[in-house]
């Protein structure tokens, strides 16, 4: 193994990562480490596995306000052949050593410039108003870019869930739940259940709310589960990515619901459609909805009729997700400051 194949496999571990790159981080944190105690085996792989995802995480805290939350298996793939496993690794600190610290400067060389273009594109949406703001541009500006192509999929299902909570807070929609006048003898026999569970009693025996819509959380790496949902039923799956059988059955097979809402790509509807149909899933789908769809209604939020009281609204939910979803960093000094990787020179790593 010599370093510029050591080089290319980390150049493809940067080029496949998020925009958070926590498995880049990872491997510099071991390097760092490594550098600081040249006694460390990285060929040994069980020295510093789990350590180094702490190590990994003091970084991201600092940097992004988070951490990685991927599963155990998604985070150890990190030392596998494909990616980067201890004889490439060992490459890697030796030319850690070597350049006192250049393969370090240099992963944070990269995660600056992934920043840099993911603040260049949510920048345009933090900054327009309902007059200025395109979706279709601020989408097609995660698809120019290599580095954020990535997390398109986090983009589209805040696209999606900002314009379903805003028209839902905006239609002031109620959701009841009620008990069947009939079934009376069997609330008062389970009242305690029905009060903690169902907030039913016999002094109250409807039970109305707001109509909410929720976002689950952080996607996992083969971008499968469930995205959204709605507390009157609808379980909501944001797909941006091609469908093939495999993917089509993840996506059912991991959604208890028979309310399927699928939001995907104009073009990929008709083969999402042939493929329920072959599969027998298709009356588990409540309604497929395309970028088409999403880019009308969001023209219809920000320049319609009721625009003057939904646009700038719209607009702040969708600031308000951007932001919690990729923090900034933070340009003032921070965890990596005292490192001064700015210092550092090295013909074949920093250029």
């Amino acid at each position: 193994m010599d370093r510029e194949r050591a080089k290319a496999a980390l150049d493809n571990l940067i080029k496949i990562s998020r925009v958070h790159l926590y498995k880049p981080i990872q491997i510099a944190e071991i390097l760092y480490r490594h550098r600081l105690d040249p006694t460390m085996n990285l060929l040994d792989k069980e020295s510093y596995r789990s350590k180094s995802k702490k190590w990994r995480d003091e970084v991201s805290i600092d940097l992004l306000g988070r951490k990685c939350t991927s599963s155990a298996k998604f985070q150890d793939d990190l030392f596998n052949d494909t990616a980067i496993p201890p004889e490439v690794l060992n490459v890697l600190g030796q030319e850690n050593l070597r350049t006192n610290g250049a393969v370090e400067a240099y992963i944070y060389s990269q995660f600056d410039n992934r920043h840099s273009q993911l603040s260049d594109a949510l920048g345009y949406c933090l900054n327009s108003t309902k007059d200025t703001f395109d979706v279709k541009t601020f989408i097609d500006s995660f698809r120019s870019e290599a580095g954020l192509k990535r997390s398109l999929d986090k983009i589209y299902e805040i696209i999606v869930y900002a314009l379903f909570a805003t028209i839902i807070d905006e239609l002031e929609l109620t959701v009841q739940v009620s008990i069947n006048k009939e079934k009376t003898y069997i609330l008062q026999e389970f009242e305690d259940f029905t009060k903690n569970v169902l907030n039913i009693d016999f002094s109250k025996p409807i039970q109305i709310q707001k109509a909410r819509i929720y976002r689950v959380g952080v996607t996992n790496a083969a971008d499968r589960g469930l995205d959204m949902y709605a507390n009157w039923g609808p379980a909501i799956q944001v797909k941006h990515l091609s469908l093939d059988v495999e993917l089509a059955e993840s996506i059912v097979d991991s959604v208890s619901s028979d309310k399927i809402i699928i939001v995907c790509k104009t073009a990929e509807k008709p083969v999402i459609l042939s493929l329920l149909t072959q599969l027998g899933w298709k009356a588990r789908i409540q309604s497929i909805i395309t970028e088409d769809d999403l880019i009308r209604w969001y023209g219809r939020a920000l320049h319609g009729k009721y625009s003057d009281q939904m646009g700038q609204r719209l607009l702040g939910v969708l600031a308000e997700e951007i932001t919690q979803e990729f923090p900034s960093v933070d340009t003032q000094d921070n965890i990596l400051t005292p490192r001064h990787y700015e210092l550092i020179k090295d013909d074949f790593w920093v250029k």
